[in-house]
């Protein structure tokens, strides 16, 4: 089955589970107000990589549906909280929540789906791991990978006194494997646990699964960081340069041209990203910059590097259908336009 249907498949059983769970306790006045988020759009890569996990360890589909939809609502809640910090405008080409509601209301709305999140946990055959699992993954979200992403901007924040202090001067790339380890990569090493302990597999398998999921994560982070330099607008459903406009540090393409770019070029960029107001001629510049280095061509190969440890992984797992169908997965997200 084409990867795309399956995720569509995928999509059309979580979905409904994901708004009972929302909306449930809510008063109807605000219900759409709630629903917005997950509304927007998305694959739901999260809740298909939780379920393919625990189907191809022997699992049950009505095992993991809640805790798959707890998933994607954890990850939905790190977006609100993502979009109010940068100030996105755009999510999936349609205004962020804060932008829609405000950022009262937004604030209101994280609250809400984090709750959601652990409401699903008790649905699921060992609800006490799968609660440890979400809050582990969301404390290295927030409290680690959250932070240095920002700790990483080049300009910025000059109000807030913690980041000015701890903002590192240059980002290394070890270090940005280290955040997107745990901004990223945690969640879908989380959804490939959650998915085997649901099933009932065996820790060794658990184990090929998390490290499966893991560097998947990464593969993912890598590609979203080549298509917001080189992505169309309309396919990726986020601006274009967007990186460069928030100023981030931790974009593994910026980082691998700073590596080629001349001492007067590296300087311009430094130039631009501290300024208050970036113009998107600017954008285009560092684009154009980046554009004449070998950036793209590593990134792409770094990727294609996590893909290749992620799918070595399925070999210590059972060899049926949705081992096949995770290898599938692996590829289509290393290639993808959106």
């Amino acid at each position: 089955m084409p990867t795309k249907e399956q995720l569509k498949q995928f999509k059309e059983k979580v979905d409904p589970v994901i708004d009972e769970v929302l909306i449930s306790d809510i008063n109807h006045k605000f219900r759409d107000v709630v629903k917005y988020q997950i509304a927007t759009g998305g694959k739901r890569l999260r809740p298909a990589l939780a379920i393919m996990s625990c189907k191809l360890a022997r699992g049950r589909l009505n095992n993991i549906l809640y805790p798959a939809a707890g998933l994607e609502i954890l990850h939905n809640y790190t977006l609100i909280v993502d979009d109010i910090i940068d100030h996105g405008l755009l999510r999936r080409n349609k205004p962020t929540l804060w932008v829609k509601y405000g950022t009262s209301i937004a604030e209101c709305m994280a609250v809400a789906y984090v709750s959601s999140v652990f409401q699903t946990a008790n649905h699921s055959p060992k609800p006490v791991k799968v609660s440890d699992i979400f809050s582990e993954t969301l404390k290295k979200i927030m409290a680690d990978g959250e932070i240095n992403d920002i700790l990483f901007e080049r300009f910025g924040r000059e109000d807030e006194y913690f980041i000015r202090k701890n903002r590192p001067k240059l980002v290394t790339q070890s270090q940005y494997i280290e955040m997107i380890s745990k901004k990223t990569a945690s969640l879908f090493e989380a959804c490939c646990e959650v998915g085997g302990v649901c099933a009932g597999a065996t820790k060794r398998e658990i184990q090929n699964l998390k490290d499966f999921g893991f560097n998947f994560g990464l593969a993912f982070q890598v590609r979203d960081d080549i298509l917001d330099i080189f992505g169309d607008v309309e396919k990726f459903g986020k601006h274009i340069g967007k990186d460069i406009e928030e100023r981030k540090g931790g974009n593994i393409v910026l980082l691998f041209a700073f590596q080629e770019l001349n001492k007067k070029q590296k300087q311009r960029i430094y130039s631009i990203m501290k300024k208050k107001k970036i113009k998107q001629t600017e954008i285009k510049e560092v684009i154009n910059l980046v554009s004449g280095t070998n950036a793209r061509k590593k990134a792409i190969k770094l990727g294609e590097k996590f893909i290749q440890k992620a799918k070595n992984s399925l070999v210590h797992l059972p060899n049926n259908k949705w081992n096949k169908s995770l290898a599938d997965l692996a590829d289509f997200v290393v290639a993808r336009t959106s």
